[in-house]
């Protein structure tokens, strides 16, 4: 697999994001045009771009809602485990002073930059882009959807 870095660390699912996610703009595109020439037709064409605009939302949203949200509370858990394995206690309070921005950057530093970056976060409270970008040794993640 290729190196994963702060470039390329984003994954995209070509079906969706190549396919029908423009097909469906193109098609509201068409049905909003065709609104304001087509004066004969133009309450069927504003049906017709009501419908594809609900078809767009849902196709976005529906796609990550339920995968995102529980790949977000397994970062978390993760985030708990390996802050018990690194320094031995648990890791509520420090959690509670982390967004979860923060929490998800953190994962792709390995340990020893992870303590510094921890500390960081805890101090400057910077962001988790902030907390990528200073990344230098990057820790892939290969499986978030």
């Amino acid at each position: 697999m290729k190196t994963q870095n702060y470039s390329n660390h984003r994954k995209y699912y070509p079906p969706h994001h190549f396919v029908l996610l423009p097909l469906l703009m193109i098609l509201l595109i068409i049905g909003v045009v065709k609104s304001f020439n087509d004066v004969a037709n133009q309450l069927n064409w504003i049906l017709f771009s009501i419908v594809v605009f609900l078809l767009l939302y849902l196709a976005i949203m529906l796609r990550q809602h339920y995968a995102l949200g529980n790949q977000n509370r397994i970062i978390r858990l993760e985030f708990k485990q390996r802050y018990f394995e690194i320094f031995g206690k648990r890791s509520d309070e420090i959690e509670e002073k982390l967004n979860f921005g923060q929490i998800a950057a953190l994962r792709f530093a390995y340990d020893d930059e992870f303590k510094i970056l921890l500390e960081k976060a805890l101090k400057d409270n910077i962001s988790g882009d902030a907390i990528k970008r200073s990344i230098k040794k990057w820790k892939p993640d290969f499986h978030r959807v």
